[in-house]
C-alpha cells in the first residue's frame, strides 16, 4: 500500500468523534432559537405555539439597547487596542530572538489557560486598592487581558509566512522603519489584522466573567442578560436576544477565519 493511499484513506473513528463532538457542542445551542419562538414563558416540549412577539418586545426596551451599546463600545475599543498590541507582539515574536522570549510568550498566552475568574478577582482587588471606580473603562482593561492572546495567536501565522526580505528591500530603497511597516508589512498581514479585529470584538462582546467583577453602573449586554434571568417572565425575551447574539457571533467569527485562511492559502500558492 502506497503512502499516498494510506494518507487519503478516511479515518472512521476520527470522523465519528468529530460528529459526536459537534452534536454535543452545538445541539444544545440550537435549542435557544427554537424556544425563542415558543408562545409561552416556560421552556418545555411540546411547544405551545409559534410567535415572534418576544423579538418585537426587544425593540421597545431601552435598557437592552443601552447595554448593547455599552458592549459595542467596549468591544470596538478592545478589538482595536488588542489588535494594535498584537501586531507588534507577533512581529517581535517572529522577527527577534531575545533572552526570556519563551517565558514571555507563555506569560502573554496565560489567559488562555488560567480561569478568568482568577483574573477577574485579581483586577477587582487591584482597582479597589488603587481607588479606581468600576466602569466601562475597567471592563475594557479586563477584556484586553482576555483578547490580547487571541490577537497574537491569530496574527502569528501571518507574520511567520511573511518574507522578511521584503522589509529588507524596502530599507535598502531608503524607507525608514515606520514607512516600511506601513507600506510593506501591514498590507501583507492585513487579512490577519481583520480577522483579529473581528475575533477580539466577538470575544469581548460575549465575555461575562470579567464583566461580572469589573462592571459598575453601566452593564454590558451579557450582564444585562444575567440580571434578567431572575425574572421568569423575562426569560423568553432573553432567549430572543441570545439568538441574535449567537447568530451575529457565529457570522463574525466565521467571516474572520475565512478571511484569514483564504489569505493564508493564497500566500502559500503565490510562494
Amino acid at each position: 500500500m502506497s503512502s499516498e493511499s494510506y494518507i487519503r484513506r478516511p479515518n472512521r473513528p476520527l470522523q465519528v468523534y468529530a460528529i459526536v463532538f459537534l452534536i454535543v457542542l452545538y445541539v444544545p445551542v440550537l435549542f435557544i432559537p427554537l424556544f425563542s419562538f415558543n408562545d409561552s414563558i416556560y421552556v418545555r416540549f411540546p411547544l405551545e405555539g409559534f410567535t415572534v412577539k418576544w423579538y418585537v418586545e426587544l425593540f421597545h426596551r431601552e435598557a437592552v439597547w443601552n447595554a448593547f451599546m455599552n458592549s459595542v463600545k467596549v468591544g470596538a475599543v478592545v478589538s482595536v487596542l488588542s489588535t494594535a498590541l498584537g501586531i507588534f507582539g507577533a512581529k517581535a515574536i517572529t522577527r527577534y530572538r531575545f533572552p526570556g522570549r519563551g517565558p514571555l510568550v507563555g506569560f502573554i498566552m496565560l489567559p488562555l489557560v488560567v480561569p478568568l475568574i482568577i483574573f477577574g478577582v485579581a483586577l477587582l482587588v487591584l482597582f479597589s486598592q488603587m481607588g479606581v471606580p468600576l466602569s466601562l473603562y475597567t471592563v475594557t482593561i479586563g477584556h484586553m487581558i482576555v483578547c490580547l492572546p487571541f490577537s497574537i495567536a491569530t496574527l502569528l501565522p501571518r507574520f511567520e509566512g511573511f518574507d522578511p526580505s521584503l522589509e529588507e528591500a524596502s530599507a535598502d530603497l531608503g524607507e525608514n522603519a515606520w514607512w516600511t511597516f506601513w507600506r510593506v508589512t501591514l498590507p501583507m498581514v492585513f487579512p490577519g489584522v481583520i480577522a483579529s479585529l473581528m475575533l477580539c470584538f466577538t470575544v469581548s462582546f460575549d465575555e461575562f466573567i470579567m464583566a461580572f467583577f469589573l462592571t459598575g453602573t453601566q452593564p454590558t449586554l451579557p450582564m444585562y442578560i444575567w440580571g434578567q434571568l431572575r425574572f421568569p417572565q423575562e426569560f423568553p425575551s432573553v432567549l430572543a436576544l441570545s439568538s441574535f447574539i449567537i447568530a451575529a457571533s457565529f457570522a463574525i467569527v466565521f467571516v474572520g477565519l475565512w478571511i484569514n485562511r483564504g489569505a493564508h492559502v493564497s500566500t502559500i500558492k503565490g510562494d
